[in-house]
């Protein structure tokens, strides 16, 4: 390699590295401003006594997923992102008045503690080592999948090992989801900081809810 070749070469992972920065602090600067947000819908869900949803939250869910995709490449992609998480939040208020009522504060506090240690784990080990995870998109999609038609499933079947089953699933694909979008930051795969923040709250609403049925039904 000559002397240009290698100042070229220093310059784009200049550049590279610049980007990434900023991709990532963008990022976890939105996620932790909509997981603040998202608590405090579930919040006022829950004083406002808001029913359970059902698969009819499915709807404004992937409507308003939909908006975030389309609009991230303008300034409205981050209100829309707020209303995603914020929605997610009050449909997430009735679970936790559930667990209360039945099961007392312990799931909640354990789901939650257990959520931000795989979250802070998971971030720091892909951190540190930059290994590539891209080979994980096939499985973390395929694991969403069969999770969710599990999940569905389970609503009419109501089987205790089939939700164990299901929560198992998504607690290991939330947690591999994770690792597999941070990868993607840092190694330019993901240079939208509104999409890589979506990708990430639902990954950690999904094992949030997934360990709180863990841990709710271990209380059995």
């Amino acid at each position: 390699m000559d002397t240009d070749d290698l100042s070229t070469s220093i310059n784009v992972d200049g550049v590279l590295d610049i980007e990434v920065s900023r991709v990532l602090r963008n990022t976890y600067l939105l996620l932790g401003a909509t997981i603040a947000f998202s608590a405090v819908m579930a919040g006022v869900s829950m004083a406002l006594q808001i029913p359970y949803m059902g698969l009819w939250m499915l709807l404004p869910y992937f409507g308003l997923l939909w908006m975030v995709e389309k609009n991230k490449n303008n300034a409205s992609g981050i209100a829309w992102c707020f209303a995603l998480t914020g929605f997610m939040g009050i449909t997430l208020g009735p679970i936790l008045s559930s667990f209360l009522a039945l099961r007392g504060p312990e799931p909640i506090l354990l789901a939650l503690g257990s959520t931000a240690l795989a979250f802070f784990a998971a971030s720091a080990y892909v951190l540190q080592t930059r290994k590539n995870f891209d080979f994980m998109s096939g499985f973390v999609m395929a694991g969403i999948l069969v999770g969710f038609v599990g999940a569905i499933a389970n609503i009419w079947l109501q089987m205790q090992v089939l939700a164990i089953t299901v929560s198992c699933v998504f607690a290991v694909v939330s947690t591999a989801g994770i690792m597999w979008q941070t990868s993607a930051i840092i190694h330019g795969g993901e240079r939208n900081y509104i999409s890589a923040t979506v990708m990430l709250f639902v990954m950690v609403y999904n094992l949030f809810t997934s360990l709180l049925v863990l841990f709710g039904i271990s209380d059995d």
